[in-house]
């Protein structure tokens, strides 16, 4: 399916009765094997724009999409990125809207919003409190008409910096990430609009200037070429009367043509090389297909699933499970034009198996394929997944609109669930295997082997394909001269529209429940959609941890994941996504989780394999081998990641390595090799009991059913458990910087950091929010302003305070352009100083209350957002009323009161600056500032 993504994230963390009764029995399920849609309206106005409107009144929100048909795809050879830099600079402003005022008026009405972009599309998106529509209706049409006065040269160059910055940090300082680039330039010929990222090439975008930009703008951004979609609490008659009068005057642009599928032809394979700061070498090996809704695509989605998805795939059994290989994927990514069918592995520098010896294995999968059974389950649980993903993205506003705009911008059919199911549904056995004879089986590919720096002989094969040298003909730009007559309109533009009355928020109404075991169950009904999710929480996660053994409660919820006594992985993944249903285990923090997920019509059956895999763990002693080497390999490989380096160091700094807090969650190398099959055993029989467990269930389910559907929860034994109180944290003589050296980053990630006070609702913590949110936490805030818009220096800066239930800390920092380091640290500091010396504006406090208060009608809207809030209540021990109390705070306090949390709670000069970049750069910079430095390492911090 168009963007549907199968493929893991290649360096992501390895994996993700009762006291009180009724006389109520359970209720029948509802059965949803009849068609579902969303129910819409859908016209065009004179110039072209095409609008969709869809009524929901269960929430007082509104979703307003606005997808212009043009991405990177309609960019020229030489001017590649156009389309991501428009993203950007649609938020600097317009004609009667200032200058990152876009951002700052929605987060005052309460708001959220963003942009993306892709090969084939960019969007602009809000959600906002029901009352505040008509607000983001005259925002959109003042930039989708009355952008270009706005758009300056000093504009151009600062988000030009900004969208460097962000290629640096999101492409070129990750690992692994220039891949999808590299297989681009060799897999489609030069020329072709897939052939480049979406961010382009930062050549290209030093070459053009800002008029340029402005003829991408008229060219592609007029009414004729955009969708406006909207969603929620709205008046259908009201709601065009305004898109009447904000958008019906806007002249139409020039007429845009569909592009002609262009899927890739190969004639041979194509090996390439990429070295790269890379532990684990990778093999990537892309096949060209066809394009978005292509007859065969479906049947080349089920290839992909029956070869590489989960535990019943094809890749886990033979690479995966063996042990060859850390992670194993396929799947088969869609866009307009073009589709890719990838097969993925990352091989542990640590096993005997090569590159090249998994390619061979991969190569012998493919040729087994048809002799081998054939999953006859596959088509079923493909199928089930497609069903659930339908139902589940029927819970938000924000995923219904989303799908309306999407399927209207590329197929003309807003609602295109129901034919998405029944394409599903008709592929057979003989679909698989003619797809995988015309697509796959003896077809050229690009293949693509990623290596450590200096290691090319660990590739593959040697390359056969040059990377091709971008041959860029002298790029024309555009005149200055070039111009553009405003449209005119019948009312004053430049005033905006007042709020409508506010909508009136409560909090869930929910139900509570002790089971005789003493678990608290908290629970919200709601029956929008046939589901119901259930989030099982025990108290100590990583604290429960030895000292030496740091990871064990990681490791156990890993293992809780694999076999039980009655059935082996495949069987137990087999049975669960049938049904599309979900059973997880995880440490996050201080708490083990167990996630479930299901369509009411299956709980029952869902829940019987819930109760199998948390009393019945096998704890095989090949899944063991297994997860430990994994565990170690992805340790092992964030040893190369920036980002994973900075948060061990950046943990050790402020909770000491004689902590448990102060280590990664997932251990080290040397504690995660001490850990035994029995230690788990063990861990799983002391902590896996109900004596400090909660639950919530949010979805199709009353009080009344708890008694059956969890009998054998109520059932559960165990003795209760004590939490170790912390060791002493490290204390500091001064600032220091600690400066962790990785040659060849492209980009210094900064953080400045000490410890503050933990969580609570109505306190200390709560007021530090308050504060903090016009300094660091959120778009417009000071420091993001200075460093990101003003200065160029960073994608995006910030501060936080973070509260846990017993620890907190402040933290504030960006990640820098090499040449800004040391001015970037200065300018971090100095914000952090001014303010609290001289506190917030009052034009700040005010903006901060609206953002707090009338962002809540926005709160409680899915079933997560339901679980979460009722987690809350359980974690902290909160009064129902809680958030009355926080919005009676809210609109009493003053500058005076949030002036001296700045004084009390801000402390700039007793900040730890920890800095990870390449010294051989940076360590002048960093020596001018005169703050001591130490340089440091993730096994060597003070």
């Amino acid at each position: 399916m168009l963007f549907r993504f199968i493929l893991l994230g290649l360096i992501s963390q390895l994996l993700n009765g009762c006291s009180q009764t009724s006389d109520l029995s359970p209720a029948d399920t509802k059965s949803v094997a009849q068609p579902v849609a969303i129910a819409y309206e859908k016209y065009q106005l004179k110039n072209g724009l095409t609008v969709i409107l869809h009524e929901d009144h269960s929430d007082p929100l509104v979703h307003v999409d606005v997808t212009y048909h043009v991405g990177s795809a309609r960019e020229e050879p030489g001017k590649t990125g156009f389309a991501h830099f428009f993203e950007h600079m649609m938020f600097q402003g317009s004609a009667n809207v200032a200058d990152e005022q876009h951002f700052k008026l929605i987060t005052d009405a309460g708001g959220t919003l963003n942009g993306s972009t892709n090969r084939d599309r960019t969007n602009y998106y809000q959600t906002v409190p029901a009352n505040q529509l008509e607000k983001v209706l005259w925002l959109e049409s003042d930039r989708m008409g009355f952008l270009l006065p706005a758009v300056t040269q000093e504009k151009f160059e600062i988000q030009r910096e900004t969208v460097k910055n962000e290629r640096a940090e999101r492409i070129d300082n990750q690992p692994y990430a220039r891949r999808h680039e590299k297989i681009g330039e060799v897999l489609y010929p030069e020329g072709h609009p897939y052939s480049w990222l979406t961010i382009g090439y930062t050549e290209d975008l030093d070459r053009v200037n800002v008029n340029d930009l402005k003829a991408f703008f008229k060219r592609w951004y007029g009414p004729n070429n955009a969708v406006l979609s909207i969603g929620g609490d709205i008046s259908i008659a009201r709601t065009k009367a305004w898109i009447e009068k904000y958008f019906g005057a806007l002249p139409s642009g020039p007429e845009v043509t569909g592009q002609a599928p262009a899927p890739a032809t190969l004639n041979d394979d194509k090996f390439i090389t990429m070295e790269d700061n890379v532990h684990l070498p990778l093999v990537q090996i892309v096949f060209p297909t066809v394009y978005a809704r292509h007859e065969d695509e479906a049947a080349l989605d089920v290839l992909a699933s029956i070869l590489g998805s989960g535990k019943t795939s094809v890749f886990y059994e033979r690479l995966v499970k063996t042990g060859k290989v850390v992670q194993a994927g396929v799947s088969h990514p869609c866009s307009e034009l073009a589709c890719e069918f990838n097969l993925v592995a990352l091989v542990s520098p640590e096993s005997d198996n090569s590159l090249a010896a998994i390619y061979s294995e991969i190569e012998a999968i493919l040729a087994d394929f048809e002799s081998r059974p054939f999953d006859e389950d596959a088509l079923i649980r493909v199928k089930a997944n497609i069903k659930a993903s339908t139902i589940y993205g029927l819970q938000s506003v924000s995923g219904k609109v989303s799908t309306l705009a999407y399927n209207e911008t590329f197929f003309g059919k807003p609602d295109l669930m129901n034919e998405d199911v029944k394409r599903y549904t008709e592929v057979t056995k003989d679909d698989v295997y003619r797809v995988f004879n015309r697509y796959i089986k003896g077809q050229a590919a690009v293949i693509l082997s990623v290596v450590p720096h200096g290691q090319p002989e660990l590739a593959v094969k040697p390359a056969t394909a040059e990377q091709p040298e971008r041959q860029v003909a002298e790029v024309n730009t555009i005149s200055p001269t070039l111009t553009s007559q405003l449209p005119e309109s019948d009312f004053d533009r430049s005033q905006m529209p007042a709020a409508g009355e506010p909508p009136v928020v409560t909090i869930p109404s929910f139900w509570q429940l002790k089971l005789r075991n003493g678990i608290q169950v908290l629970g919200v009904t709601n029956d929008e959609t046939p589901t119901v999710t259930i989030t099982l929480d025990l108290d100590g996660g990583m604290l429960l941890d030895p000292a030496d053994k740091a990871g064990l409660s990681t490791f156990t919820a890993l293992m809780m994941n694999e076999s039980t006594l009655l059935f082996t992985n495949e069987e137990m993944s087999n049975a669960l996504a049938k049904m599309g249903s979900s059973i997880s285990f995880a440490s996050n923090g201080r708490y083990t989780q167990v996630f479930i997920s299901s369509l009411t019509e299956h709980l029952t059956d869902t829940l019987a394999l819930l109760k199998e895999k948390l009393f019945s763990p096998a704890f095989k002693a090949e899944d063991f081998a297994r997860i430990k080497q994994q565990l170690l390999d992805n340790i092992n490989a964030q040893t190369k990641e920036p980002g994973a380096i900075m948060e061990q160091v950046k943990t050790a700094v402020l909770w000491g390595e004689q902590n448990r807090v102060g280590l990664p969650p997932g251990g080290t190398a040397e504690t995660v090799s001490r850990i035994t099959l029995d230690d788990i055993k063990g861990f799983y029989e002391q902590y896996y009991v109900p004596a400090k467990g909660t639950i919530v269930v949010v979805g199709d389910m009353t009080p009344g059913q708890i008694t059956t559907y969890f009998d054998f929860i109520n059932s559960w034994q165990g003795t209760d458990y004590q939490i170790a109180d912390y060791g002493d944290f490290p204390e500091y003589d001064g600032q220091q910087i600690l400066l962790v050296d990785v040659p060849g980053a492209a980009q210094s990630l900064v953080r400045m950091v000490r410890r503050a006070m933990p969580y609570d609702a109505t306190g200390d913590y709560f007021y530090a929010q308050l504060m903090n949110f016009p300094l660091g936490d959120d778009f417009n805030s000071r420091i993001n302003l200075n460093l990101r818009e003003d200065k160029g220096y960073t994608y995006g800066a910030f501060s936080a305070f973070n509260g846990g239930k017993t620890l907190g800390w402040f933290e504030a920092g960006a990640d820098l352009k090499q040449e800004y380091t040391a001015a970037g640290i200065m300018e971090l500091l100095a914000e952090i100083n001014h303010y609290q010396q001289r506190g917030i504006t009052d034009a700040e406090l005010s903006y901060m209350q609206n953002a707090f208060t009338l962002s809540e009608a926005l709160e409680y809207e899915t079933p997560l957002d339901k679980a979460s809030f009722l987690r809350r209540l359980l974690a902290y021990d909160l009064p129902v009323n809680y958030k009355k109390a926080q919005k009676a705070i809210l609109l009493n306090i003053g500058k005076t009161e949030i002036d001296a949390v700045a004084a009390k709670a801000l402390h700039p000069e007793s900040l730890q600056i920890i800095v990870v970049g390449d010294k051989n750069v940076i360590l002048p910079q960093l020596e001018s500032l005169g703050i001591p430095i130490k340089e440091v390492s993730p096994t060597t911090t003070p």
